[in-house]
């Protein structure tokens, strides 16, 4: 299957902050893929993903939260589970997955700033995560426009 049709599918516990960060990031990395995220048991967008990506130029207010399920799991060639200390959604034996390790910024208490500070430390560690995920596992290290696109969301 050529890396035009690849389809990755981004886990976490609520789909509410990592996962929707990781889904409009690769969105704009790797648009010939298709992107989803989910969740074991979603919740709303957290205000703060969205305030990370906008810092970025990434608009992320029109995803919406949704529950994993068997066909979304079964369409992905990739499923990345994004999940540190809660326990992620199980996949059915046979699926390709890399598993992400990042904290739950949503968890992280203090003022607005800190708050704003744990979301774009995640945002910019699932970055850095996509940028080595598009050169190994898709071939894109050496595409011009790759190295665009990464370039670009670099300087934000």
């Amino acid at each position: 299957m050529a890396s035009s049709s690849k389809s990755l599918l981004f886990l976490c516990v609520a789909n509410s902050a990592r996962s929707q960060m990781a889904e409009g990031l690769a969105k704009l990395l790797l648009p010939e893929c298709q992107i989803e995220s989910a969740g074991s048991s979603p919740k709303a967008l957290h205000p703060k993903a969205v305030a990370a990506m906008a810092e970025l130029g990434v608009d992320i207010r029109g995803q919406v939260a949704k529950e994993v399920t068997s066909e979304l799991v079964k369409k992905a060639d990739f499923v990345i589970t994004l999940c540190q200390d809660e326990v992620c959604p199980r996949l059915p034996a046979g699926v390709q997955s890399l598993h992400w390790p990042f904290p739950d910024p949503a968890g992280v208490s203090g003022d607005d700033q800190d708050v704003l500070a744990a979301f774009i430390a995640v945002r910019d560690q699932i970055k850095e995560k996509l940028l080595v995920f598009g050169q190994e596992h898709l071939g894109l290290g050496k595409r011009r426009d790759f190295d665009q696109r990464a370039h670009e969301i670099s300087k934000g």
